[in-house]
């Protein structure tokens, strides 16, 4: 990293000395000029001002001058003005224009490297938080959406049509598919880019306490208050706040979340005192929530109010395509990551986890990267390496290959609707009746495996068949 470059532009040699000769000791790049002309030469040199201490009557101009020709060159440096008492004001002016402080004489070298120490870290921090920020922008550009398949480009088309707006989007899909990365694609390549993205798990945080989380609390407002907390909506103001398992959300709670999204305002608990906010809102969810308001576990005015941008993602069962994709990218960061040397996956261990089911999504198969790349280490993911229930996707159904016909035939329908049936029980009895790992075992949509279930009749041990 190259070292912070220091202009000295004073008239008085003896000045000019003293600060080269304390600031070359720090380690900095210093340049010293006399004059304005001379200055602006030096200022056009391949390598930028960081830090400029500029007197403010100079022989030919004065240092407000200069400040506005580096600005004009380099707006992210930081300028310090000497002045006598005579210019005060015109120093105090040249602050409001940019320059990070000044300094009257006679001052003390101490005094004035103390300055200089707080000009330079002030500089190394805005440089570091735009380097961070590029970062993030980078890290959530939509080239870091991993996938070719129709389903996830559909997905990246809608993300480019609604980023610009500052509509409310409701992110829908199962768990582990990646939605709060979507959110965050959103949010940065958004107008808000440069506001705060602020994420809250609804799900995560006890009910008794979410209402403090979302919109704060006042000291003493409850048992455990000890001090005045900002909330996540406030948090989030000129950005984007990220609700998600918004359907977890209790009752109560919906209601303030509905008048908080209406007026974009609400009050801190323990407060009279209303805090506007202005945000943008991005909710996702793993619940049917259509569902939810048809039996009365979710607001319908507040479903509506959230769902203005419907976004669907993609389960990976149903983007088989990607996943060699995801492979190689999980592999390429656990590699970096963990010091490893994995070179890829066999093409009968790569059969098999294209044709497993993926009930966890992305996050299953970025943990089984990351499982295989400490395990195995080096060379390719061989089929001895996976673990049991992923070899499953190389086996094909072969009970009908004993199936037997009887001489005086069968009827075809009731054959294959009762082979149905056994499937769709098998494969609840496996998931404990959870119908959306059931779907997933079976590659199924959740609302297809529902209405087979309905139509068919199937119930759970103990449970009475629906009339």
């Amino acid at each position: 990293m190259r070292s912070q470059r220091v202009l000295v532009l004073d008239d008085e040699s003896s000045l000019r000395t003293a600060l080269f000769r304390v600031l070359d000791r720090k380690g900095l790049n210093v340049i010293t000029a006399n004059k304005i002309e001379e200055a602006k030469l030096l200022c056009q040199g391949e390598v930028p001002i960081d830090l400029a201490i500029v007197d403010m009557n100079l022989p030919d101009g004065d240092g407000i001058e200069f400040m506005t020709y580096l600005k004009s060159l380099n707006p992210a440096a930081e300028i310090i003005i000497l002045t006598g008492h005579g210019t005060i004001e015109s120093a105090i002016r040249a602050t409001q224009k940019g320059a990070f402080h000044f300094v009257t004489k006679p001052f003390s070298l101490d005094e004035l490297m103390s300055l200089i120490e707080k000009a330079l870290t002030h500089k190394k921090l805005q440089q570091e938080n735009k380097q961070l920020r590029s970062e993030l922008n980078k890290k959530y550009k939509f080239d870091q959406i991993i996938g070719t398949s129709d389903q996830i480009q559909s997905v990246l088309r809608l993300i480019e049509r609604v980023a610009d707006s500052d509509s409310t989007v409701m992110v829908t899909g199962e768990s582990g598919t990646g939605k709060e990365l979507i959110a965050r694609a959103i949010h940065y390549n958004s107008p808000r880019v440069n506001g705060p993205f602020i994420p809250i798990n609804c799900g995560a945080i006890p009910s008794e306490l979410l209402e403090s989380e979302l919109f704060g609390h006042m000291k003493g407002s409850f048992t455990g208050a000890i001090a005045t907390r900002v909330g996540r909506f406030e948090m989030a103001d000129g950005g984007t706040i990220f609700l998600d398992e918004i359907g977890d959300l209790e009752p109560a709670l919906q209601v303030k979340l509905l008048r908080a999204l209406q007026e974009r305002s609400f009050e801190p608990v323990g407060s009279v005192k209303t805090v506007n906010v202005n945000v943008r809102v991005i909710a996702a969810t793993n619940l049917n929530l259509e569902e939810a308001v048809e039996n009365g576990q979710f607001r319908e005015d507040l479903y509506y109010r959230l769902n203005v941008i419907p976004l669907v993602v993609p389960a990976l069962r149903e983007r088989k395509t990607d996943i060699p994709l995801l492979l190689n990218h999980f592999i390429d960061v656990f590699n970096k990551t963990k010091g490893r040397g994995l070179t890829g996956v066999s093409s009968d261990a790569l059969e098999c986890l294209v044709n497993y089911a993926w009930p966890g999504n992305i996050r299953e198969l970025e943990n089984l990267v990351e499982r295989m790349t400490i395990l195995k280490g080096h060379g390719a993911i061989e089929m001895i390496d996976l673990p049991t229930k992923y070899k499953s996707g190389k086996m094909a159904i072969t009970d009908v290959n004993s199936l037997e016909i009887p001489d005086n035939g069968m009827d075809f329908n009731t054959a294959v609707d009762n082979f149905e049936n056994t499937l769709i029980l098998k494969a609840l009895e496996k998931t404990g009746w959870n119908r959306n790992q059931a779907a997933a075992l079976l590659r199924l949509n959740r609302t297809t495996l529902v209405e087979k279930i309905k139509k068919k009749g199937l119930t759970q041990p103990g449970e009475a068949v629906p009339g």
